[in-house]
């Protein structure tokens, strides 16, 4: 037996579970209209207008360029000698891979379709891809846009297949080099030094993107599904890049992956198939269920909550709305347990300190860089299991002291581009009830009663209560 929320806090952790953290006008709709009418039209991103973050992103130069047009204006770092000077670096790739990390915590902050920027941030760490790494410098920005963003509320099996084909993607995990032992070009060039199986994206593809570590594959699996995904490359990788299946790359013979027989010849419907499989697999379903309820509810999510998340995906054919709905529908997700039981990710710490002190911000180097000592620079995470979501791997010394002088540095007005309004600094007590209505610890309420104004607004960003959500 759950115990209930009362009606203020139902509130709140509605919206700091589907959302970057409660705003006033966010908390008087949901009020208004009753939190399950409120996850309705967040369902419906595309009905939501969005035209203040539409216009900021739109002057992000980078955010609308191809990977073609991205390499030509901002190239590798060369050296170049002028006249009478040394060598000097020019670091073009740092502004792509910048403007894409703006644009996340813009999103984060300012958006009104709160719970789709959730689910892409979800996604794009379910399916990392690290940045930083060679042609991906460039291709990320296409793998946001164009790979994560048009699936992240929709079927599990569309966004599979679309990672599958990113060109970010297959350059990160290096299949778009894989050849096949028995492929044509195998063949007919034996010393070809781009030869052989590259098995990690077949490897990770099980692992981490579907039926999860204990999910029923073994070591022949892996090898039977990297044949599977031969042939799978990229065109042009540091130019106009592109998905496109290479027959030559890919080995012919007869694969058996989980038991079921692929047939010789099939090409790239071999790789199909096996997205089919695992999009559907019951390993699957738990997984990725598990995963979304620890996300929205707990760091160990209670047997029964995955539960519905399982079998909302399996009768759903892995429809996110309808696990979303499965998850915050049930009464776990409203219980006292759940209640400010998750810590807040650096993004989420962040986007939420901004968001709750109605801060008028141009999202700047400054705060990337807090968000890099948190921890959690954007799209930077190297192994593909990306940043984790519990809250053990967020809470040390160190990291609750860079929190600490975020929120000082904050109210206090000293982050270039970001100013905490004054009528702000002096409702103490109205940031509080947005951070945790009828619940502020003992010692919390006694510090907060010993300060005022500036000092308050910034011991209650730094309060036990505001790290968790």
């Amino acid at each position: 037996m759950t115990t209930p929320l009362t009606q203020e806090q139902r509130t709140v952790h509605f919206l700091n579970r589907t959302s970057f953290g409660p705003t006033r006008e966010t908390i008087e709709r949901a009020n208004r209209i009753d939190v399950r009418a409120y996850l309705a039209e967040q369902l419906e991103p595309d009905r939501i207008p969005d035209t203040f973050v539409e216009e900021k992103i739109a002057a992000l130069k980078t955010m609308r360029l191809s990977s073609r047009e991205l390499i030509e204006l901002y190239p590798p770092p060369q050296k170049a000698r002028e006249p009478g000077m040394g060598m000097a670096p020019v670091q073009g790739p740092r502004q792509v891979i910048l403007e894409l990390q703006l644009a996340r915590l813009l999103r984060a902050v300012y958006s009104r379709r709160q719970l789709y920027e959730v689910m892409v941030d979800f996604w794009s760490n379910h399916f990392n891809v690290f940045a930083a790494k060679g042609a991906d410098r460039w291709l990320m920005t296409s793998y946001d846009r164009d790979t994560i963003r048009p699936h992240a509320l929709g079927r599990f099996r569309d966004l599979l297949l679309a990672t599958a084909k990113s060109p970010a993607m297959l350059f990160y995990l290096g299949n778009w080099m894989s050849v096949g032992p028995n492929a044509v070009i195998a063949q007919r060039q034996p010393n070809l030094p781009r030869q052989g199986i590259n098995e990690n994206y077949a490897r990770e593809l099980m692992e981490l993107h579907t039926l999860g570590v204990d999910g029923g594959y073994t070591q022949k699996d892996v090898q039977e599904v990297a044949r599977c995904f031969t042939g799978w490359t990229i065109r042009r990788p540091r130019g106009e890049a592109e998905f496109t299946f290479e027959p030559r790359l890919h080995d012919t013979g007869a694969k058996t992956v989980h038991g079921v027989h692929i047939p010789a010849g099939g090409g790239m419907e071999d790789g199909l198939k096996v997205i089919d499989m695992l999009a559907r697999h019951p390993s699957t379903a738990k997984f990725i269920g598990t995963k979304l309820a620890r996300r929205f509810v707990a760091d160990d999510p209670p047997a029964s909550v995955v539960s519905k998340a399982e079998n909302a995906f399996r009768q759903s054919d892995g429809d996110s709305r309808a696990v979303l709905r499965a998850i915050i529908d049930s009464p776990e997700f409203f219980s006292a347990e759940a209640y400010r039981s998750k810590v807040k990710k650096p993004l989420e710490y962040v986007a939420s300190a901004l968001r709750v002190t109605g801060s008028e911000t141009e999202i700047t180097h400054q705060l990337l860089r807090y968000l890099g000592r948190m921890g959690e620079p954007l799209f930077l995470a190297q192994p593909p299991t990306g940043y984790p979501d519990v809250g053990t791997s967020w809470v040390s010394p160190d990291m609750l002291l860079t929190r600490m002088n975020f929120a000082s540095d904050l109210v206090a007005n000293r982050l270039p581009g970001s100013r905490v309004r004054s009528d702000a600094l002096g409702v103490a007590d109205a940031v509080a009830r947005l951070i945790a209505p009828d619940s502020l610890s003992s010692a919390t309420r006694t510090a907060l009663a010993e300060t005022e104004g500036r000092d308050a607004v910034a011991l209650l960003l730094a309060a036990p209560e505001f790290q968790r959500r």
